[in-house]
């Protein structure tokens, strides 16, 4: 099965790094997207499966504070990471680990590479080094993470995971996958 064209490589990214319109306001760092993320797998053949973005499941574009913007990016998200705690959205949460982790087990049945997954750092969801938690940003694993690990785990599957952010040198992260 599947002897076609296709590389059989795939990579799993934060949603907000192929959307920045799906993040909180005032934390958009590209008009769109983060470039050189979709270029550099492009150019290695390598498929990208966009992960659900959390927040925007479970609290909407707005994330429940219109006034976001107007706080510090770190205290912002530790105030989203706080509401994402809540128990209906933290099985919404679980859930959506629960399709990211079924996905990767379909693409490994079948044989194919999973490459990686690109989280966003500092997020309260998608970081993978770092996140924000009592309005700093912290060494450690955002809630979406955590619980697609855990399921991995789970699932005795070991993914290489990256975090990035706008200011880091992301082509020489990104090489630690290829």
């Amino acid at each position: 099965m599947f002897h076609d064209k296709r590389s059989k490589k795939v990579v799993f990214i934060a949603h907000c790094l192929l959307n920045q319109n799906s993040i909180s306001d005032g934390t958009a760092v590209y008009p769109a997207a983060f470039k050189e993320v979709i270029d550099f797998f492009l150019n290695s053949d390598v498929g990208i499966v966009q992960m659900p973005c959390p927040e925007f499941c479970c609290l909407g574009l707005d994330r429940g504070n219109i006034y976001g913007a107007d706080s510090p990016v770190v205290v912002e998200n530790t105030r989203i990471r706080s509401a994402m705690k809540n128990d209906s959205l933290n099985i919404k949460l679980a859930g959506l680990a629960d399709l990211v982790v079924q996905q990767i087990v379909e693409y490994k049945k079948y044989g194919f590479e999973v490459i990686g997954m690109i989280g966003a750092n500092r997020s309260p969801n998608c970081g993978v080094d770092t996140t924000s938690d009592y309005n700093a940003e912290i060494n450690g694993m955002g809630l979406f993470v955590e619980k697609i690990v855990k399921r991995l785990s789970e699932e005795n599957i070991s993914v290489p995971m990256i975090g990035i952010k706008g200011t880091d040198n992301i082509r020489e992260k990104l090489q630690q996958l290829i």
